[in-house]
């Protein structure tokens, strides 16, 4: 019998937990990979991304053990693995990066050029991503375990702020490569598109980075409320579609220095239909001329589930001569984590960055996952993390 149990997608609308197979030192082709560990997952995080793939919005098969957001404990290793030691916590960027290819040596690991026979980029239990085994287990392989891992330098400690920790794996890196791809920085004037986890996590980066206002737009009121609890100034896009309007009502000027993308493909416009372009269309117009846009939400190659033909081949109704226009600049793509996450873990540590509470972090077991996964796309203002061992929730 299985010791593993994992979050399955089983069709549009639906994950169970099950058995799944035990963790082997394994690439997704069979291959032994002496330079990988096993870890016991302590905690692994619902995000956003894969709600796209149970909503049936990409090309995820059935049976796909989902999550890439992982904090573990090292229990094998492979003789290739020299910088890690049984029983040392790490966090998991969400990247798989072999660390050698010519893509990885530049740190931009979410498009390693080897881990994915089909296209750039790799991670863990993502549609197109390679095949690699997800994270929301009670055990994961990690390959590349010396270039991918960052280890936790104190264990005592690094319990002590796991709920913070968990989020270095992907959303606090992520934020934080949306706003200095922004061009975040003292005094900025900045605008984030979406309430969400990533959003809180871009807003609060952006704070940490020197903005003067960090604004947050979205529909979904219970987050905008999170949202304005921890400072950061509400934007309720119901109440109008002349967002520069209402960004003026904050801060005088209709234009700001920096906006972020933290909605993705899935976006609404104001009358609650999917306008998958509107957020960069909106981005466009409110970023003052030579502004930078950050997008750290997803945008797909194939989306199903789209409303037109067009988009369901990733194609969009883009204003890009604006953009041309006013000389922006844009960042899409995956956030390469290794670039960011060990800054990030030291102003955790040292008390500078309260990323759980921004986020709104609720910890639930591995068996509760199905009901975290309904209740996060009702739009609920929270993070949800999974406890696959107890090591929190028994801790309490």
């Amino acid at each position: 019998m299985s010791r593993n149990r994992g979050v399955v997608y089983i069709g549009p609308g639906k994950v169970e937990v099950q058995d799944i197979a035990d963790s082997k030192l394994e690439a997704p082709d069979g291959r032994r990979i002496e330079h990988g560990v096993i870890l016991k997952v302590l905690t692994t995080n619902i995000c956003g991304s894969d709600q796209h793939m149970v909503r049936g919005r990409t090309t995820a098969p059935a049976g796909l053990v989902l999550g890439h957001e992982i904090t573990g404990e090292v229990i094998e290793k492979g003789v290739d693995v020299e910088m890690l030691e049984i029983g040392d916590i790490v966090s998991v960027p969400f990247n798989v990066a072999c660390g050698r290819c010519r893509t990885c040596k530049s740190q931009d690991t979410g498009v390693c050029l080897t881990v994915n026979p089909a296209r750039a980029g790799g991670a863990y239990g993502y549609v197109d991503m390679g095949g690699w085994i997800g994270g929301q287990a009670r055990y994961v392989t990690v390959p590349y375990a010396d270039f991918n891992l960052l280890k936790l330098p104190d264990r005592d400690r690094a319990m002590e702020k796991i709920r913070d920790l968990t989020m270095l794996s992907d959303i606090l890196p992520t934020g934080f490569h949306g706003a200095v791809m922004a061009g975040v920085g003292v005094g900025s004037v900045v605008y984030v598109a979406g309430a969400g986890p990533v959003g809180l996590a871009a807003a609060a980066s952006a704070r940490i980075l020197g903005a003067a206002v960090v604004m947050i737009g979205d529909f979904n009121k219970e987050r905008l409320a999170h949202a304005a609890k921890v400072g950061f100034e509400p934007v309720d896009l119901s109440a109008s579609d002349r967002l520069g309007d209402m960004i003026a009502q904050i801060t005088g000027s209709n234009e700001v220095d920096a906006a972020i993308d933290a909605v993705g493909f899935e976006a609404r416009g104001h009358t609650g239909g999917e306008q998958p372009a509107v957020v960069l269309n909106q981005m466009m117009e409110i970023t003052r001329a030579a502004g930078s846009i950050g997008i750290p939400g997803l945008y797909v190659t194939e989306d199903p589930g789209a409303s037109d033909q067009a988009a369901q081949k990733g194609n969009l109704s883009l204003r890009f001569g604006l953009g041309w226009a006013k000389a922006q600049s844009f960042h899409t793509g995956q956030t390469p984590v290794l670039k960011y996450n060990r800054q990030l873990m030291m102003s955790i540590l040292h008390d500078r960055l309260p990323i759980a509470d921004i986020v709104n972090a609720k910890v639930i077991s591995l068996e509760d996952a199905a009901a975290g996964y309904e209740t996060f796309d009702k739009g609920a203002a929270e993070k949800f993390v999974l406890d696959p061992h107890g090591a929190i929730l028994n801790a309490a």
